[in-house]
């Protein structure tokens, strides 16, 4: 830097001694380094001669003091109202910032020292007493490490001593040193956003008489960055940079874009004095003096500072030399000693950044031992911790107080044991104490404190809310009133007063907000109980002590540590009824709870007062089974249990297995699948009944949950439910019951815990007006899953029918109705059993259809009518008017009569008197299916009876078809006596005294007999038939039939038995097929070995109507004809544990394939008769390709090897694998099935046993591609790596080299798993991770990442980082050189001269390369600014004619409330800045720029409106001679009395008519006039003001169209250059047409000036071309040939127009120059371009020869090939079209291309081909694919 000084000399710097005005600054400077002195003794400011005298007084001594400089550190002392500090934002609350300042020191700033515009809405919204939208918090706008500029506005003293320190960041009184005549343009200052405007911000910079902007777009790029919102908000503190200033400082544009912010620096130019320096700035300074404890520094070339200690660059230390320049940014500026503080810290030297934090562990760190590095009598000592890093400590926390203080203990090297306590952000440094009762204290700040600590404090203030009690120095807490004591205290006063010592509990405490409540109440403070702070702390059975906080009729609700809450409802509140909670519970009594339940998602939680039962010591014996049992029932487990006790919500049971000593309960509504027979069986149940095969449905709480549903206990054991959250996929149908009814849905519970909604929408068929009307809590349902929230866990389900039903009506009908009568007729058994004639016996005998004789006992209003009987006694019996039919009858007459149906649980009888019901009719005979006519007689909850029209006979009919189906519109429901068609299902009238049927016509194969899994195909055929035979008979029979897995044998003529595959022979070869060696006929010697019951399921999986068949099941092995029986066969359920139980984990079984589930995705097998078994997908093989089609390798019958793994959940089955017990142990190789493929991370894969792992990108491939996981699906089967498996974590690498580590193919990018692994200067291949302000980062790895800061990224200057995000998205392949690594980051870049790769952003951006030389750069801007100036005004003296002379425009006078930034523009003056700009405009080509308005000749200007953008009219852009011209018409305005009314009058009519005309909006512009009022409200529509030339030009008034485009010129705003271009094209148009070759040629050096140049001459070239110039048209491409040859669109223009003057030859000369003239990288698009314009207007030959020789040097240009067969399919002969395809599909692409390709060929021999060639392109498709597929198995 220092030789960039003597090269480029910058003003003020290297002035000579002799000059007259140096001696007063040096003695200024040398004066205000003597800070001792000065800070010391602030005295009264004198006069400025005053001051000049005592200078030169003082220069002896300050000589003397110069050379023993002594910088001491900034104190507190120091600190005076108006100094100027700078700062950072420490902490945020509601009212005030607390700000760190440097030297340790911080202060803070109230809410009203923010701005004047905050604190004016802060007003009016305390006034307004509402809270003011657009009034944002300070937490909003402020974030911590924010670094702001404040300024002292007092040094307050405390009580107790303590000085705090008040701030202000308000610029009014920051910047009040600033006056607008003081501003000028690259100054840095702080300002707030006082409003927010349509285009921007006004900004308070705190200048009085100064208007400060700053437009949207320069604020673009600061908000994506901070990301606060989409906007900025009103008092959002900002750092500006000014861009322009004008009108003498009046008013100023600012910018606060990040780059440009951070690169600016505070110069001599801007002219900053002592008295308005600000803190912030960034300056070059030099070293003067390196004294040992600062450094003295001058800057801005007569300023002098001081650096500290503290704010050296740590990295430099104090390795600092004299007259070395770096830069350093101002700390603080002394209002009256003008003492400048100055720090090196790198983090300062960039405004707008921010300090570096300390890491949340560090803070309260003791450390042994720290090394005294330097002390100072008026500050402390600075440390340096074994971390390595500097500390300091003040005075007062050197030692415990100032006797004790021992200033030789703090030499330098002695070592200290201290505490972290405090880290100044200002110094970036840890605040230590050496304090002996800080560093053993137990709490330093809040976050040490957790809930439920007991901790010391001191009482200081009672307040009405509660007694303040202080822990520590920094610790305060509250004890809210109600927690002063076991009992409120109604004067506390008495109890404790200021200074008391307390010994309270944490109940709350909240760092963030530092708040801290306590507890005094003695029962929670010595509480030997755990803690409950949080919902999922509550465990089932937990106990604790909480606090009652309120008692209602409904119970109590009890309050914990941390906020929590539960509720003890009525019934938990004691063991006797309490009838009002709030008269025995007290608000604040502390209380012992039990926690019942607790749901920690929804914050609920179910206490209860009741633990004398569980605490009772005689209770241990029930206690110690409860602990056994966790372990013993597993949720899907069937036992029978004994009914103890009924309660109101269900029963209370005792599980047989276990002779009762284990308590369960069956809730009411899970007695049953039907809502009616849940009351009903709790109403017949008593206790020491005997419920057989209940299923275990939960044991979370304190008890075991069972369930009778016989739907959800078939379909746990049919594995048709899922266990967790992650096996839920969308579309699965699963069995569960309702748990609670909303207004929103339904909650439906499933097995195993998981919980869904289903919202009303998707409730029901139906509109669902009220959600309860539908369904009731406990009903079974059938849900389908819709969708899955994996984030937060929620499921959403459907409960339509029309979703959830087979489609089947008629069977789901029936079966539900064969599942209710199967449970009434339990229930009538359970009666039955009753010994004693009761009631409920005489209720077993009556059944619907059976005749009573009755006597009638009352007729009622309604009609219907009661009777008694002696064979009813007890029961109401009741016929309603339509069952009396027409009879009229008499109380005490007597009369047969029919039961229809017998209510139990209200023990009611439904009778009919009607005669075609009690008509004697003899039975018939029906058939099953068969349809008859039905009248309706009764309709009960779940059925209705009907009578068959021909007999009379009574059937039942469903009249739910699902369980789902729940809710009718009345005008659906069956009513009495309606007729209906009915299909009777069964025919045999049973114990229920009525046929079963459906309503509806029979429908065709309706009943599909569903099986479950176990049974095989033998229960069709095989009859049950009694029979003699016992274990071990030999028997002889013959072969009926032979299937896969067993034979079926005729042993006589009626009695068939079985013999299975394993019983055949005795050594069975692995991979046959046993049974295929008998044959049907052949004569078999065979020994019964057992028999078999069989259960099988009908329909759906929800019924089971049981049929039991005894089969003789056989054996024909040899060993076990001549052999003894060891073991007899019964398949029973009970007995499958048992057998199971013999098959152990890890055991080799022979086993036979019955058929693969492609459903379930499992293998089944049979082992045994009585051994099933599942081989789960993928424990099938390890190769992939039979996982991929498992159905295929395994053949019905054939004998495999498998091993056992375990049993399923109903441990009827065995788990069984093909591959051995996978162990997923490190390093071993494995399959799995792709489950999620998550972009730029990587795939989520299902490992056999229910694992799940992970794969990252890094490790898909050996060889990186740009897209990784396009190759994986969801489902697709892979072998993988085991990389790791900790923690339940498992790693995955799908990476040959791991896979198949022999093949020793070639890894191109290498595994990287740790830092060491890189080394500087190697390549390293990676994928983009994000884009941060501080760099790109790149991951080289899954655990590593590198960083790329942006000087490395690309050798161009990018101003916005949106252009970065669209140039490296995330995931994007890229190759980096390793520029450094440290222990923890690895700096790369991406340039070009380091990787060898092209630049990531391309050239074409036109952006702005880095200059390294920006020194020179901003001399040479200064010289060509000074050329350029004088040559526009030489330019202007010599070519502007008197008539173009600027006129100025005028400009009103701005109103007094006018903000002032609207600045018009005089285009002429202002030609030469206009010009600069569009040539750096012309440089850097902004993407995506609208095209410019082409006018064509012969002026039809009258083009297609919607081809512009029409202007908005701009009210404040109004032209000026708009004025001019409304002046005359005000003056008519002004009329003699005399002639009003008549004059009004005659106007009036006028006017309307004039109206009239202009409001019509098809009305075309007919005169001068009415263009003139279309400019005037739209002065900057180019349309329009061509328009107005045209209707001159069709008059021939030349002249006037000529003057109507130079007044367009002006008028249209400069901004509009598109619009101002359109008009200099006319211009030129009407010259060339019109005017001569010199008017024309003036024009055109015009219209270049101030246009892009190129544009303009690509517009006089078309001009030219179009009116047959073209001799004119060649020279002006000449000139652009010299001017532009580096743009490639000069080089395609000039070659398009040879090509159409016929001058092939031409052209290609001139593709040679274009080649040798432009860049490489181009030359491939240039040739490619060139050609297709020979195929469009020249030779087509040679622009194939062109396109053959770019493919033959560029074979993998996928687009040239695209181009080229595009203009061969449109120019070419078909054969030559084909040549080309063939040869792109031989081509080595990558396969997505190759697939484009081959779809291309595909559409076109489709479009033009015959059938046998678009079978040739699939072929070759196929070929392609087999090879590759080939490839990559080898």
């Amino acid at each position: 830097m220092a030789s960039m000084e003597e090269n480029f000399p910058r003003g003020g710097i290297q002035k000579k001694p002799t000059e007259g005005r140096t001696p007063n600054p040096k003695l200024e400077r040398d004066n205000l380094f003597d800070v001792h002195h000065e800070e010391q003794s602030q005295k009264r400011k004198r006069s400025q001669s005053d001051q000049g005298r005592q200078k030169k007084f003082k220069a002896d001594k300050i000589a003397a003091a110069k050379d023993n400089v002594n910088i001491e550190p900034l104190t507190i002392q120091a600190l005076c109202e108006g100094m100027l500090l700078l700062g950072c934002v420490k902490e945020v609350s509601d009212y005030e910032l607390v700000v760190s300042l440097p030297n340790g020191l911080s202060g803070f700033v109230p809410v009203t020292q923010i701005s004047d515009a905050y604190s004016k809405m802060l007003s009016k919204e305390v006034a307004q007493g509402e809270l003011l939208e657009d009034l944002n918090s300070l937490s909003d706008m402020y974030s911590p490490g924010t670094l702001v500029r404040c300024i002292v506005t007092s040094v307050e003293k405390s009580a107790d001593g303590r000085r705090s320190i008040k701030l202000s960041i308000d610029p009014k009184k920051v910047n009040k040193g600033l006056n607008a005549s003081a501003l000028t343009s690259g100054m840095l200052l702080s300002g707030f956003v006082s409003s927010v405007e349509d285009h921007g911000y006004l900004i308070d910079i705190g200048v009085s008489g100064t208007h400060a902007f700053l437009p949207r777009q320069k604020a673009q790029n600061y908000i994506k960055a901070v990301n606060r919102g989409p906007d900025l908000k009103i008092g959002q503190n900002l750092n500006c940079v000014i861009v322009d200033v004008k009108n003498e400082g009046r008013v100023v544009r600012l910018s606060i874009d990040r780059s440009e912010v951070a690169a600016s620096l505070a110069t001599e130019r801007q002219n900053w004095t002592l008295s308005n320096l600000l803190p912030g700035l960034v300056v070059k300074a030099r070293v003067q003096k390196v004294a040992p404890l600062g450094i003295k520094v001058s800057f801005l070339s007569s300023f002098t500072g001081i650096v500290d200690f503290m704010h050296v660059d740590p990295e430099k230390s104090m390795n600092y030399s004299p007259d070395q320049v770096m830069k350093a940014c101002i700390l603080s500026i002394h209002p009256t000693s003008k003492v400048v503080r100055l720090t090196l810290r790198q983090a300062f030297l960039h405004p707008g950044g921010s300090p570096n934090q300390l890491s949340n562990d560090r803070m309260g760190a003791v450390v042994e031992e720290s090394t005294v590095k330097a002390f100072y009598k008026q500050f402390g000592a600075v440390f340096e911790l074994d971390d390595g890093t500097l500390a300091f400590a003040r005075l007062k926390h050197l030692s415990k107080n100032r006797r004790s203080f021992k200033p030789g203990a703090f030499k330098s090297g002695c070592k200290h044991k201290c505490r972290i306590i405090d880290y100044s952000l200002m110094d970036e440094m840890c605040v230590v104490s050496l304090k002996y009762q800080i560093i053993e204290a137990r709490f330093l700040q809040y976050q040490d404190i957790h809930t439920g600590d007991v901790v010391q404090g001191k009482v200081f203030a009672l307040k009405p809310i509660g007694m303040q009690v202080k822990v520590t120095d920094g610790i305060k807490g509250l004890v809210p009133s109600m927690h002063l004591a076991d009992v409120l205290l109604k004067q506390p006063e008495k109890k404790y007063s200021v200074g008391n010592e307390v010994k309270c509990r944490v109940l709350e405490c909240n760092p963030a907000g530092k708040k801290l409540i306590l507890t005094l109440k003695k029962s929670l403070v010595q509480s030997k109980l755990p803690i409950l702070s949080s919902y999922e702390d509550a465990k089932p059975g937990l106990v604790t002590h909480g606090f009652v906080v309120c008692a209602r009729e409904f119970g109590c609700i009890v309050k914990f540590y941390n906020d929590v809450k539960g509720l003890v409802p009525k019934n938990e509140l004691s063991s006797e009824p309490i009838s009002c909670p709030d008269k025995v519970f007290h608000e604040g009594q502390v209380v012992k709870v039990v926690v019942l339940k607790c749901e920690p998602w929804q914050e609920r939680l179910l206490l209860s007062f009741r633990l004398s039962s569980k605490a009772a010591p005689e209770d241990k014996k029930e206690c110690t089974p409860k602990k056994k049992q966790k372990v013993k029932y597993q949720i899907g487990e069937i036992v029978d249990v004994k009914v103890l006790k009924k309660k109101d919500n269900g029963l209370e049971v005792s599980v047989l297995e276990d002779e009762g000593n284990v308590i369960a309960s069956i809730p009411t509504v899970h007695l049953s699948d039907f809502v009616g027979n849940c009351k009903l069986l709790w109403h017949c149940l008593q206790e020491g009944d005997v419920l057989p095969r209940v299923m275990c449905l939960s044991d979370k709480g304190e008890r075991i949950i069972l369930s009778r549903k016989s739907a959800v206990i078939s379909a746990v054991q049919e594995e048709q439910v899922v266990r967790n959250f992650s096996e839920i996929q969308p579309g699965l149908l699963l069995t569960g019951y309702v748990r609670k009814v909303m207004p929103f849905g339904v909650f439906v519970e499933f097995p195993f815990g998981v919980t869904g909604l289903a919202p009303k929408v998707s409730m029901s068929d139906k509109f669902v007006t009220d959600t309860k009307d539908h369904f009731v809590v406990g009903q079974t349902v059938i849900a389908k899953v819709m969708s899955i929230d994996e984030e937060k866990q929620r499921v959403l389900l459907n409960l339509k029918v029309s979703e959830c039903s087979s489609g089947d009506s008629a069977a789901e009908g029936f079966a539900l109705l064969n599942q209710y009568f199967k449970e009434m007729k339990e229930i009538r058994n359970l009666l039955r059993r009753r010994g004693e004639p009761s009631m409920a016996r005489g209720l077993c005998e009556l059944v619907p259809g059976k005749e009573l004789q009755l006597v009638v006992q009352d007729v009622k209003e309604d009609g219907s009518a009661l009777f008694s009987g002696s064979c009813v006694t007890g029961l109401t019996v009741t016929a309603t008017r339509y069952h009396l039919g027409d009879k009229n009858i008499v109380p005490g007459e007597k009369t047969k009569a029919l039961v229809l149906h017998v209510d139990a649980l209200t023990s009611k009888v439904y009778v009919s008197l009607r005669e075609e019901l009690l008509k004697q009719r003899a039975k018939q005979q029906f058939t099953e299916h068969s349809q008859h006519s039905a009248i309706v007689q009764h309709i009960a909850e779940e059925f209705a009876i009907v009578s068959l029209l021909e007999t009379g006979q009574l059937a039942a009919i469903p009249i739910a078809s699902h369980f789902n189906d729940t809710f009718r519109f009345d005008s659906e429901k069956l009513k009495v006596g309606q007729t209906i068609s009915a299909t009777l299902k069964v025919v045999k009238v049973n114990d229920h005294g009525v046929l079963l049927a459906v309503q509806g016509p029979a429908k065709k194969n309706v009943f599909v007999k569903v099986r479950k899994e176990s049974e095989t195909a033998l229960e069709e055929v095989l009859p049950a038939v009694k029979h003699s035979l016992s274990l071990g008979d030999i028997v002889t029979g013959t072969v009926k039939s032979v299937k896969p897995t067993h034979v079926t044998v005729a042993i006589d003529d009626r009695l068939t038995g079985s013999i299975h595959a394993s019983r055949i022979l005795d050594e069975v070869p692995i991979g046959s097929f046993p049974t295929y060696t008998l044959k049907a006929g052949q004569k078999v010697t065979a020994r019964v070995i057992g028999g078999r019951d069989v259960n099988t399921h009908r329909y759906l999986p929800i019924t089971h109507p049981h049929f039991t068949r005894s089969i003789p099941e056989l054996s024909i092995r040899p060993s076990e004809i001549k052999g003894e029986i060891t073991a007899m066969l019964n398949l029973k359920e009970d007995s499958a544990l048992k057998k199971l139980g013999h098959c152990s984990v890890g055991q080799t079984v022979t086993c036979f394939v019955k058929k693969y589930n492609i459903l379930k995705n499992w293998l089944e097998v049979e082992v045994t008769p009585d051994i099933r078994g599942r081989v789960p997908h993928l424990l099938l093989s390890l190769n992939t390709k039979v996982l991929k089609h498992p159905e295929k390798s395994f053949k019905n019958g054939q004998a495999i090897s498998a091993t056992v793994t375990g049993t399923d959940v109903t441990e009827t089955k065995l788990c069984l694998s093909l591959t051995g017990i996978q162990s997923l142990e490190q390093d071993t190789i494995t399959v799995g099935v792709v489950t999620k493929v998550t972009p730029h991370v990587g795939l989520t894969i299902a490992l056999p046993g229910r694992k799940t792992g992970k794969v990252s990108i890094f490790h898909l491939n050996d060889t990186y591609t740009e897209n990784p996981l396009n190759d994986f699906k969801v489902g697709k089967i892979v072998r993988c790596y085991i990389l790791s498996n900790a923690n339940g974590k498992i790693q995955l690498s799908l990476r040959q080299s791991r896979l198949n580590p022999k093949s020793n193919s070639k890894v191109e990018d290498v595994e990287i798993t740790d830092i060491k692994d890189v080394k500087k200067g190697q390549l390293v291949r990676g994928y983009v991770k994000s884009i941060t302000p501080s760099g790109v980062f790149f991951g080289l790895s899954a655990s590593l990442l590198g960083r790329i800061l942006f000087q490395n990224v690309s050798p161009y200057f990018v101003h916005k980082h949106s252009l970065y995000e669209k140039y490296l998205p995330g995931g994007k392949l890229l190759t980096a050189k390793v520029l450094g690594v440290t222990e923890r980051h690895i700096e790369l870049s991406l340039l070009p001269e380091d990787t060898g790769m092209p630049s990531v952003l391309p050239e074409s951006l036109g952006l702005p390369r880095y200059d390294a030389e920006e020194e020179k750069r901003e001399a040479n801007d200064r010289q060509k600014k000074e050329k350029l100036k004088q040559k526009t005004k030489r330019r202007r003296g010599n070519s502007e004619s008197e008539q173009t002379k600027p006129k100025r425009k005028k400009i009103c006078p701005a109103d007094e409330n006018d903000s002032g930034i609207e600045v018009y523009y005089r285009e002429e003056e202002d030609d030469d800045q206009e010009e600069e700009a569009a040539k750096k405009k012309s440089k850097i080509k902004k993407p995506g720029e609208a095209p410019r308005l082409q006018v064509s000749m012969g002026f039809t200007w009258e083009e297609d409106m919607n081809a512009m953008d029409m202007s908005v009219p701009n009210q404040k852009e109004e032209s000026s001679e708009s004025e001019e011209e409304e002046d005359p018409k005000s003056k008519l305005k002004k009329q003699t009395k005399k002639e009003k009314e008549l004059e009004k009058q005659r106007k009036e009519k006028e006017l309307c008519k004039l109206e009239a005309a202009l409001m019509d909006p098809d009305r075309q512009p007919q005169s001068a006039d009415d263009f003139d009022r279309l400019v005037l409200s739209s002065p900057n529509s180019s349309i329009l003001w061509l328009q107005y030339m045209a209707f001159h030009l069709q008059a021939t008034e030349i002249e006037k169209a000529r003057a109507v485009a130079e007044r367009a010129l002006k008028t249209i705003c400069f901004r509009e250059e598109q619009e101002k271009l359109n008009i200099w094209v006319a211009l030129l148009n009407l010259e060339n047409m019109y005017g001569t070759e010199e008017s024309l040629m003036k024009v055109f050096e015009r219209a270049v000036q101030y246009n892009e140049p190129l544009k303009v001459f690509q517009h006089l070239c078309d001009i030219y071309a179009n009116s047959e110039k073209y001799k004119k048209a060649e020279e002006l491409y000449h000139t652009m040939l010299k001017r532009f040859r580096q743009e490639k669109s000069v080089w395609l223009k000039y070659a398009s127009f040879l090509l159409k003057q016929g001058q092939t030859e031409a052209t290609h000369r001139l593709l040679e120059r274009a080649l040798k003239a432009l860049p490489t990288k181009e030359h491939v698009d240039v040739i490619s371009r060139f050609a297709q314009l020979e195929f469009r207007f020249g030779d087509p030959e040679h622009a194939k020869a062109l396109f053959e020789s770019t493919l033959s040097s560029y074979p993998k240009r996928t687009d040239i090939w695209s181009i080229y067969m595009d203009i061969m399919i449109k120019h070419g002969s078909q054969k030559e079209v084909r040549d080309i395809f063939e040869r792109v599909i031989h081509l080595s692409l990558a396969p997505k291309k190759m697939k484009f390709f081959f779809k291309r060929y595909l559409d076109y021999e489709k479009k033009f081909g015959t059938t046998e060639s678009v079978l040739a392109v699939k072929r070759a498709a196929l070929e392609y694919v087999e090879t590759k597929s080939s490839f990559a198995d080898t």
